[in-house]
């Protein structure tokens, strides 16, 4: 940080009513800190906003020094994209708050609100939005990328259940972007990430769902991983709406429900969530144990908060992350063979392999209707996360990650990737949003012609 921006720091200080952390303060080192434990980065400055005009303070304070922008919301990305050395971090945790009209069947979320808040807010009332499946994610970043989880084929990316979303841009403009209003700005930010300005607040519409859903896990032997990924290719694509089926390739948790003697063990689990009738879902577990009796299976009705709390401590704070991701149009026997003979040459117990299936509601909306870089024929997800506890442990999940997701290739929807989950690598962004990308390059002048927002997929100002 140059000498003029740390003379201004008590300025900067007495602008905004939120507490700003700099080398050597209290609370420095968790304020820097990320949810992947292998980002160790150093800010010049964190400013946690405590509402708009913290965030107009701190984005001109950091314009008028030369200092580069990050924005953190729940800090969940894997490339630790919200803290940035030297820096000036817009912290958003502060600004979490959320509202619910229930009768209107609307959300009004806080830019710093986390999945844990919305969701808690929202089953006040039996609606949720369709979001991710971690529930210490951030509403923000997991948004603007696109937003996909539990609920997708219900309704749909987080994206296409936004109403309206308010923004600060780069030269402290206060935006509202929505059909009616901005409506360019507001095709971009869904899908576009954050490249536009610091969204501070989002409107989302809700569905029905919960209090309780129905949940189902089944596991088997890494040895039966071509009969599993068969069965799941014949079964899933065929199910209603009402049904969502996450593949995983992991080692099997050391929870209650599994058996002593199957603790670590490498293997493939359906997670079968119904959100219809305890009957229906019945009927597909009894489908898939028939078809391929599991080593070990639950079967429960679910909060549905807790099934968005399942994943949190495989998931917590504190890993070491590296991960992957691509597109699948299909589970074909020859990508079928690459996933099996990789997913037993992992060596961390936390590192997995998992598949979101994307269809129905997904591929429902028009393939140009938001910036959304993956494309909307129905497909599989998939995510490979290399995670140890350790540094010492990460080099080889790395590998692992790596060496994985360049056998599959082959097999993949070339020159697509998800944002949320591109990790430290990336893609060029003209070749991840296609012909999408010349539109986002105008607006991105249009809103920020000096590219402050680029520590992202970044798009550069036309």
């Amino acid at each position: 940080m140059t000498q003029t921006a740390e003379r201004g720091i008590g300025d900067l200080r007495a602008a905004v009513g939120g507490p700003v952390f700099t080398p050597g303060d209290d609370g420095y080192d968790d304020a820097r800190r990320v949810w992947n434990a292998g980002i160790d980065r150093r800010p010049g400055v964190v400013v946690r906003c405590s509402g708009v005009d913290d965030v107009r303070a701190a984005l001109a304070f950091a314009v008028d020094n030369g200092l580069e922008v990050s924005v953190r919301g729940g800090a969940h990305n894997v490339a630790g994209g919200a803290v940035v050395d030297d820096g000036l971090v817009i912290d958003l945790s502060l600004i979490n708050q959320v509202s619910v009209d229930p009768e209107a069947r609307r959300a009004t979320v806080g830019g710093g609100a986390l999945l844990a808040d919305l969701d808690a807010a929202t089953q006040e009332h039996g609606l949720a939005v369709p979001a991710g499946m971690i529930s210490h994610t951030g509403v923000g970043g997991l948004t603007l990328g696109g937003g996909m989880g539990w609920l997708t084929r219900i309704g749909g990316l987080s994206i296409d259940n936004l109403v309206a979303v308010q923004l600060v841009t780069a030269d402290g403009r206060v935006l509202r972007a929505a059909a009616d209003e901005n409506p360019d700005l507001f095709w971009a930010v869904r899908g576009g990430g954050g490249n536009f300005g610091v969204v501070t607040e989002f409107e989302f519409s809700l569905y029905a769902v919960g209090p309780l859903i129905q949940y189902g896990l089944m596991f088997w032997d890494v040895a039966q991983g071509t009969e599993v990924l068969r069965l799941a290719r014949e079964v899933i694509p065929g199910l209603s709406r009402d049904f969502n089926v996450v593949i995983a390739g992991l080692s099997a948790p050391p929870l209650p429900f599994v058996p002593e003697e199957h603790h670590f063990r490498t293997g493939y689990a359906l997670v079968v969530t119904g959100f219809g009738s305890p009957e229906g879902h019945a009927e597909v577990l009894d489908r898939l144990r028939a078809a391929l009796p599991p080593l070990f299976e639950v079967a429960t009705p679910m909060p549905y908060v807790a099934l968005q709390q399942s994943l949190d401590e495989a998931n917590a704070w504190g890993h070491h992350v590296y991960e992957k991701t691509s597109y699948l149009e299909d589970l074909t026997d020859d990508a079928i063979a690459v996933l099996v003979e990789h997913l037993d040459r992992k060596q961390s117990p936390l590192s997995v392999n998992l598949f979101y299936r994307l269809d129905e509601a997904y591929s429902e909306v028009p393939e140009n209707a938001t910036a959304f870089a993956g494309g909307r024929s129905p497909r599989y997800a998939t995510f490979i996360v290399g995670a140890g506890r350790t540094p010492a442990q990460f080099p080889a999940e790395r590998e692992w990650v790596r060496t994985f997701w360049s056998a599959l290739q082959p097999h993949v929807i070339a020159g697509e990737g998800y944002v949320n989950a591109l990790g430290q690598d990336g893609l060029d962004s003209s070749t991840l949003y296609g012909e999408k990308y010349e539109r986002l390059a105008r607006i991105k002048a249009e809103y920020d012609p000096g590219n402050v927002f680029h520590r992202n997929s970044n798009i550069k100002p036309a």
